[in-house]
């Protein structure tokens, strides 16, 4: 029973055999030897003997932590555990041998290990899935020169300018940034959805009891790509609150203008913006967005003058890489973006050369009143709460547009606001689709304006694809994609449009990418989870929606309950509709949720409620759902009939989505496929 020692000794539960191995290929296609124990004949003095010694004589021991660890009619696992705990009281570094892995949702409180394992960062693998940045991990700490942690990775920004940051106090800047929204969970796990499949075999934990804290989400290993930078909201120094405004909205505009340079990585507004009123350091604001570079400043305006001061801060050596302070005329804001863009790529040795140096200035305005219109509305936009909100932003955008006919971004904006005032606000289905033909002309004008702004193809493809002309939608979404492949919005939309289409494999990915690029913000989540749903990958759409909830319980993507209410979790669902009456969603759930439980006065109820709620009766591709879910398919498909006459917006997924499933061999059904002309 003797056997050469391994590198790293994988150590897991039975039940999680299926997790573990993947986690032992990954490991093994990376060249690194793994003890991975498969035999069924556990026990016995030569087994404990053997496994004594390899756990004597690893590198690496990574115990495999879940909900079956708390099972106790298996013990084998746990004298592993117990074995390698006692082993580190001897060794000085014992965070370079214990590497905690957790393949589900299991909390690290409470949870029954030995309490070696809890004084150490646990990672989560969910499923087993191992990304490659896992990997380079464990071969950083297999390597001579890493005794003890896993060596942060080289550096992603050149430290030309050696003045250190102070980590462990904030900046005046950042201790000067505005109460605002908190970050509620740590999301550098989103760094490895785009390199592989997302979980093959994913936590049983429902979605809807919405159980796991924010701690539950922790990032698998910092490894920021190369030239990854965070903008964080540059602070507001005019000493007067309602400036703020000018400050954020000149963030955001030079954040969107690195985003088009496409050797740079850009971490998405929302995510940057998560930390402010917050007081991070710089290594944890970069540890969250897995960024090498962090660029930070401040912003004072006065009636005819601005003055910018930024620096950029290696995020990996916390080593300021440049700073420099600006004083312009408001007119020339727009070739200062370019001048500080030029700075930073400067800094993080990416050359801006012909047509990318234009694309930073691109759609913009040299106009100050201009500007400062668009710059209103953008925030208007950005901080609705009701249709009032949206009124306000058209009007600002409608201004812009006066001052600067030009103004290729505020139509932009304009088309974006009424897309969501059609989508959300407004009642009728004449009047929504009034409101599209509007935002469908604002971003024409953008095009025109600009035919390189991939923002404002963004916005066309939107508009088309709520008008069902699913041919021209995909040619606009796949112009955005190629003329705006770091914007995050691009790539969420894109990718639940492209499975809508049927092409799963290219919009899962596109959905993977937006999570990547904005990993604190709960929307992207959603629309991989909606994207996960209607390719038919349930368990993983569950854990997708999951993380939405956890960056925000309230979030109201549609039909989150939907993955586990195909998987058959009926109870579950049934709890997290009625706990959410505030949503007209839930009575839809509760309509169908009570019909597999047996309660058909109920079930009618709910319907009924949904109902009133819509007082035009129109929501037809709705009604078609439950019909179709209470095995009434003769009703459900008149429902869509009458969607169809309609042209309702919510026939865009009526090809994949799951909810409509009993109906697809019905004739009629198949006819209305047809009047729709989905793409093959």
């Amino acid at each position: 029973m003797t056997e050469q020692s391994h590198a790293v000794f994988l150590s897991y539960a039975s039940q999680d055999a299926e997790a573990a191995q993947r986690i032992c290929d990954a490991l093994r296609a990376g060249g690194i030897e793994v003890w991975f124990d498969q035999s069924e004949l556990r026990g016995g003095d030569a087994w404990d003997r053997q496994i004594r010694e390899q756990i004597h004589d690893c590198r690496l021991f990574i115990p495999v932590i879940s909900a079956n660890s708390e099972r106790r009619d298996e013990g084998y696992f746990r004298r592993e555990w117990t074995l390698a705990a006692d082993r580190t009281r001897d060794m000085a570094h014992k965070r370079a041998f214990l590497v905690p892995v957790v393949i589900d949702g299991t909390p690290e409180r409470g949870a029954s290990v030995p309490e070696k394992f809890h004084e150490l960062q646990w990672t989560r693998l969910p499923g087993g899935e191992t990304p490659p940045a896992f990997v380079e991990r464990i071969k950083r700490l297999l390597s001579p020169e890493a005794p003890t942690t896993a060596r942060s990775p080289a550096d992603a920004a050149s430290a030309s300018s050696p003045t250190p940051v102070t980590t462990g106090r904030p900046s005046p800047w950042r201790r000067a940034l505005p109460v605002a929204v908190a970050v509620l969970a740590v999301a550098a796990l989103a760094y490895w959805l785009i390199s592989k499949p997302w979980i093959s075999k994913p936590t049983a934990t429902s979605v809807t009891s919405n159980t796991t804290s924010a701690a539950a989400v922790l990032a698998t290993a910092f490894n920021p790509p190369p030239h990854s930078i965070a903008v964080l909201p540059f602070v507001n120094m005019s000493g007067d609150k309602e400036q703020e405004y000018f400050s954020e909205g000149l963030t955001e505009e030079l954040l969107n203008s690195l985003s088009r340079v496409n050797e740079l990585q850009v971490a998405a507004r929302t995510s940057s913006f998560s930390f402010q009123g917050e007081h991070p350091d710089i290594s944890t604001i970069a540890h969250k967005l897995n960024v090498g570079a962090v660029l930070e400043g401040s912003v004072r305006r006065s009636a005819h003058t601005v003055r910018i001061s930024a620096q950029l801060i290696n995020a990996v050596t916390g080593f300021h890489v440049w700073s420099q302070t600006y004083d312009r005329d408001l007119g020339d804001v727009l070739a200062l973006q370019t001048e500080i863009a030029n700075a930073v790529a400067s800094a993080l040795k990416v050359s801006l050369l012909g047509d990318q140096a234009a694309k930073v200035e691109l759609g913009g305005t040299r106009k100050p009143a201009a500007l400062d219109a668009y710059l209103r509305g953008s925030q208007a936009l950005r901080t609705y709460h009701e249709a009032k909100d949206l009124e306000t932003a058209i009007t600002a955008y409608t201004e812009a547009i006066r001052l600067d006919p030009k103004y290729a971004l505020a139509f932009v904006g304009r088309s974006t606001t009424y897309d969501v005032l059609a989508s959300w606000w407004i009642t009728g289905w004449a009047a929504t689709h009034e409101t599209y033909v509007k935002a469908e002309a604002d971003a024409r004008k953008a095009i025109a304006l600009a035919p390189g702004l991939g923002e404002a193809h963004l916005v066309l493809a939107n508009s088309l694809y709520e008008a069902l002309d699913f041919r021209r939608a995909s040619e606009e979404y796949e112009r955005a994609l190629a003329l705006a492949p770091g914007n995050a919005k691009v790539q969420q939309n894109y990718g639940f449009f492209a499975v809508t289409m049927g092409r799963t494999d290219a919009g899962i990915a596109a959905a993977r990418r937006a999570v990547v690029l904005d990993p604190l913000n709960p929307e992207p989540y959603g629309y991989l989870g909606g994207a996960l749903v209607n390719a038919r990958q349930y368990k993983d759409a569950v854990v997708a929606t999951h993380q939405a909830l956890v960056l925000d319980p309230d979030y109201p993507f549609p039909y989150r309950w939907v993955p586990d209410y195909i998987l058959g979790n009926y109870q579950d669902v049934r709890a997290s509709c009625e706990s959410r009456p505030q949503y007209s969603e839930s009575q839809v759930c509760l309509a169908m949720v009570y019909d597999k439980l047996g309660r058909r006065a109920d079930r009618e109820s709910q319907l009924a409620k949904y109902k009133e709620s819509n007082p035009k009766h129109d929501d037809w591709p709705q009604y078609a759902q439950v019909y179709a879910q209470w095995g009434d398919l003769d009703k459900a498909i008149d429902c869509l009939e009458a969607a169809l006459q309609i042209h309702h917006v919510a026939l865009q997924e009526l090809k994949v989505d799951p909810l409509l499933d009993p109906l697809r061999r019905e004739p009629r059904f198949q006819a209305i496929e047809r009047a729709l002309k989905f793409p093959n």
